[in-house]
């Protein structure tokens, strides 16, 4: 077996590991709070026989253990739990709100990264030069701005002022046609139905709220970037590619190649990260993504869907990192060799 082969077996105990301990968490997180999950369902006013059969409804009336194994049963079934106000199971509400968020979070993780690779790379180059300090100062203001500020800022500018994008409509006007659900994903949706029309609607409704989520993690990535290529830069590698009389552009992209574990590393945090912080997002723009249901869920202590949410979002984080570590030995050979006893 090559080297690969062994790293990834190696990642494989760990991988389950943790998911045994992001599973438990879930569990932990309604059934091991110090309040009683019940009462605060039912209400202040609730006689004791309303808490009684929520409790009953809910399960709590069993022992730890009992809905521990219980939870594990319910999780190889493919279940999620009821919603307690909702008709729907809670892990089909998440099948057709967790799309709509991936495609929030992913157009916004390209545009982002990008921007910000963009920026971190001129300001490493530039090094202590005028484009070093237009670049750190530009990365400085946008840094400084909330996400909801900024939100608020563009719907002002471009949907109110200038007119030339829809406000915080959702997803589509309400003269659009919806696209069969395929994906879940509109853009996607629309362009396997051939619906061109509702294409150019939805991307027009996707470009503020990418616009903002692109801002606010461009920062992120212009930072990190102009941090790990300012070290490339200053290596012996590069020095010794400049003798050899390299292009200055080709010596530029080994920096930046060199530099792309840590830009990884943080497009995965990034990722995990977003799932929550999409939430003001989503709820400005009127987005109705997994993120903005899930704060609902809190706001009206629907602890099967909380449950449900932290579960999935835990796993799908999870696994993330899990394909980074297992991308970035494949990528570099060095990590690899790290805890292999070669």
């Amino acid at each position: 077996m090559n080297d690969i082969g062994r790293f990834c077996l190696r990642r494989i105990p760990l991988m389950l590991a943790s998911l045994w301990g992001v599973i438990t968490v879930a569990f932990l997180l309604v059934a091991a709070v110090p309040s009683n999950p019940a009462r605060a369902v039912a209400g202040t006013f609730a006689t004791k026989a309303e808490i009684a059969q929520i409790s009953k409804n809910l399960g709590l009336n069993h022992s730890l253990w009992t809905r521990y194994i219980d939870y594990w049963k319910d999780l190889v079934h493919g279940s999620l739990g009821q919603s307690i106000y909702a008709p729907t199971s809670v892990m089909s509400q998440i099948g057709q709100l967790l799309p709509s968020t991936l495609e929030l979070i992913i157009l916004s993780l390209i545009f982002g990264g990008s921007l910000g690779i963009g920026l971190g790379a001129v300001s490493a180059y530039y090094h202590r030069r005028w484009p070093d300090r237009i670049s750190s100062s530009v990365v400085g203001v946008m840094q400084a701005i909330p996400d909801f500020v900024l939100g608020v800022l563009v719907i002002y500018l471009f949907a109110y002022l200038l007119g030339i994008l829809p406000g915080p409509e959702g997803q589509l006007s309400i003269v659009a046609t919806p696209p069969p659900s395929v994906t879940h994903m509109i853009l996607v949706d629309s362009l396997l139905a051939g619906q061109f029309g509702t294409f150019w609607d939805a991307a027009q409704h996707a470009i503020l709220p990418v616009l903002t989520l692109s801002i606010v993690i461009s920062t992120v990535f212009a930072r990190i970037t102009r941090a790990a290529m300012r070290d490339a830069m200053d290596s012996e590698q590069t020095s010794f590619a400049r003798a050899c009389g390299l292009p200055e552009r080709q010596v530029v992209c080994y920096a930046l190649l060199s530099s792309r574990t840590p830009i990884m590393t943080y497009t995965a945090i990034i990722f995990g990260a977003l799932f929550g912080g999409t939430a003001i997002v989503e709820t400005i723009f009127n987005w109705n993504g997994l993120s903005q249901w899930a704060v609902q869920a809190m706001l009206k202590n629907d602890y099967p869907e909380i449950q449900g949410f932290v579960l999935v979002i835990g796993v799908i984080t999870l696994s993330v990192y899990f394909l980074l570590d297992l991308a970035t030995g494949i990528l570099d050979p060095r990590v690899r060799t790290i805890g292999a006893g070669t």
